[in-house]
């Protein structure tokens, strides 16, 4: 007779992370687990029955869940503890703001945040506390809003034109509220 192991077949760690996962683009991270009172052995057990693939240090991804052309925007704000926030350049393309095309995928961190692994090749990691008003989220990503990231474009020397597109694609699509609007185009006029 042959005995199955927890992992043959799907259970509750299973479960209960697919669950997390689902509204992190088929991610889960070590804190996931750690937060459902298991340890990371789960994880590399899920890994070695076929259910999870490694993507990084204490990153996964269910082999079952969709692939989507945003999974690395999702992946870079897991990455940091799950601290990262979409900004800057990133930030203006994920809200389609404006034809930027970043080379790298610009994430802020708190200053408490004390990243000490390798910031991956394709990151650009700005230091800085947000206030809690300068978040939202774009399709369950977490991303500045896009009054702060056009304010961090033009912190960055951004192309003028591309400034001028964001305010106004934001300002067309209801994205600024007018003392917002008078904001940014003060700081980029």
């Amino acid at each position: 007779m042959e005995i199955l192991h927890t992992f043959d077949m799907p259970g509750k760690w299973y479960t209960e992370l697919f669950d997390i996962a689902a509204d992190q683009f088929g991610f889960v991270t070590s804190h996931d687990i750690s937060d459902l009172g298991g340890s990371d052995q789960v994880l590399v057990d899920m890994e070695r029955h076929g259910h999870l693939d490694r993507q990084a240090r204490g990153l996964y991804r269910f082999r079952s869940f969709p692939a989507s052309d945003r999974d690395e925007l999702m992946a870079a704000t897991l990455w940091p503890k799950r601290l990262g926030v979409i900004s800057h350049d990133s930030a203006l393309d994920l809200w389609n703001l404006c034809d930027v095309n970043p080379a790298k995928i610009h994430l802020t961190v708190p200053k408490a945040a004390r990243i000490r692994r390798e910031v991956p090749m394709n990151y650009a990691v700005h230091v800085r506390d947000l206030d809690p008003t300068e978040v939202s989220n774009v399709d369950c990503i977490a991303a500045v809003t896009p009054k702060r990231a056009i304010l961090d474009g033009i912190d960055r020397h951004l192309d003028g034109r591309l400034i001028r597109q964001a305010v106004e694609t934001a300002q067309r699509r209801g994205l600024l509220l007018a003392d917002e609007l008078a904001l940014v185009e003060r700081i980029s006029a």
